[in-house]
């Protein structure tokens, strides 16, 4: 925060997008949030392919934040740094810092998404004496392993001991730092709040585990799903599968999840509303992994939402800035957080995994089913469309709400660039192409008519 204000932006946008970044942290891979650990317990669901599910929208969130740093430095007219000052430059210390952050992180990474079957079968496993097979079709049988890939094989795959053997090597990583050289005992001091913080966790998850029995028990969230589709079915909207059908249970769910979510941490946020919700998205055509990664996403976004936006809260006291008016710039970067779900439940495709496309009304040891269009494969080439058609929507969504592009934005140009990100993600080819089409030449115009102006402000 302190050098987006040495730079020029204003203390509310320094808060703002510092609130939105912080909270992104839970939603991106491959260290999430308990939330997401907690999610991948309640669908059944890896938390391998849960950090895979996650990877494209965090990407296209932190991209819409990029996005909205440049457009705020073009409003507020701050020019790049140029060359390198002194106090940039890296040294042999800042270094070694990057390493103890970034080893515990890939370690974790890749024992997670390391298959058990395939270890031994690399180049590296033959380096370090895995006796294996290789059989027709280029596949690969182990037949014995090494002391050391066989700790690598228990932990493949576990979250659970992937954690483990990354504090393990970041404990040694820590020597790198002379601080804690000096003063090793602050290592001690730091596995004592390791474990008042983990037992902390574990009565969270205790209290988790009663909830939801009590709340399977007691039929609570049945009941409260049949009246929040008699509600909606009160609405004529259409039948229970319809397009405004859906988007209108998503939108009580959004509202839900936001609500509870205030003044509260993401966990029990997501918790409530998973249990409540969770089975009417389910109910109405959304696979249960969408449904509840749609609800994650509102609970993580609860903490920069006022007028109870701890994170913009927390912002504003480094700032010094107004925390109402931080927190609503948070919610203009971040806006992002809120449209996303909205993407992934229309479209579950970009969450990359079989679970995402599954569908919900398949029953445990039946034929596995999957959303009409599916086959639990991933398209790759409907995918890069539309992450196109996306990337699109961002730069229109992001320009709109910072009201600039090359130039300021006039209300009605902000209007429609709102309705052109709207309907590029439409699922009618026709709407959607012609959205397109309008928003190339919107931009193109908005980009010719301002070029001039562009290039003595850059200059």
């Amino acid at each position: 925060i302190p050098m987006m204000i040495k730079r020029g932006f204003s203390r509310v946008f320094a808060g703002g997008m510092e609130a939105a970044a912080s909270s992104g942290g839970s939603i991106m891979p491959p260290v999430m949030g308990v939330a997401a650990f907690i999610l991948a317990a309640l669908t059944g669901v890896p938390y391998s392919e849960v950090i895979i599910a996650a990877a494209l929208p965090a990407v296209a969130y932190f991209l819409c934040l990029f996005l909205s740093v440049v457009f705020q430095a073009r409003k507020q007219k701050i020019k790049p740094i140029g060359e390198l000052t002194e106090d940039m430059h890296m040294d042999r210390q800042d270094i070694l810092n990057l390493v103890m952050i970034f080893l515990p992180i890939l370690i974790i990474l890749v024992l997670l998404l390391t298959s058990k079957e395939n270890v031994g079968c690399g180049i590296l496993g033959g380096l370090m004496g895995a006796e294996r097979v290789f059989v027709e079709g280029g596949g690969c049988r182990v037949e014995s392993l090494s002391w050391f890939l066989r700790l690598v094989q228990n932990a493949a795959g576990d979250a659970g001991s992937a954690g483990w053997w990354a504090v393990i090597v970041l404990c040694f990583a820590l020597f790198l730092d002379p601080e804690m050289r000096a003063r090793p005992a602050r290592l001690l001091h730091s596995f004592a709040e390791a474990g008042t913080l983990i037992a902390t966790l574990y009565l969270m998850f205790l209290a988790v585990s009663i909830i939801d029995f009590c709340l399977k028990f007691t039929g609570m969230p049945f009941f409260i799903s049949l009246d929040v589709l008699q509600w909606l079915q009160s609405l004529n909207l259409g039948a229970d599968g319809s397009a405004l059908f859906q988007f209108a249970a998503l939108v009580v769910t959004m509202l839900l999840a936001v609500l509870l979510g205030m003044g509260m941490p993401a966990v029990p946020a997501y918790i409530n509303v998973a249990l409540l919700m969770g089975p009417v998205l389910a109910g109405l055509g959304i696979s249960v992994f969408s449904a509840h990664m749609f609800i994650f996403y509102f609970a993580v976004a609860s903490a920069i939402t006022p007028p109870v936006a701890l994170a913009a809260f927390a912002a504003a006291t480094i700032t010094k800035a107004e925390p109402m008016a931080t927190g609503f710039a948070a919610v203009r970067v971040g806006i992002v957080m809120f449209v996303i779900p909205f993407v992934f439940a229309l479209y579950p495709e970009i969450l990359l995994i079989e679970a995402a496309v599954i569908d919900p009304g398949t029953s445990v040891g039946s034929e596995l089913r999957f959303l009409p269009g599916y086959t639990g494969e991933v398209q790759w080439g409907p995918l890069g469309w539309l992450l196109l058609r996306m990337l699109l929507a961002l730069f229109l969504l992001a320009s709109a709400l910072a009201r600039f592009d090359r130039a300021p934005l006039p209300i009605w140009d902000v209007a429609i660039r709102l309705a052109l990100a709207f309907l590029v993600l439409t699922k009618d080819p026709i709407v959607y192409g012609a959205a397109i089409v309008v928003a190339a030449a919107w931009l193109a115009l908005h980009f010719a008519r301002n070029r001039h102006a562009g290039a003595m402000r850059d200059a």
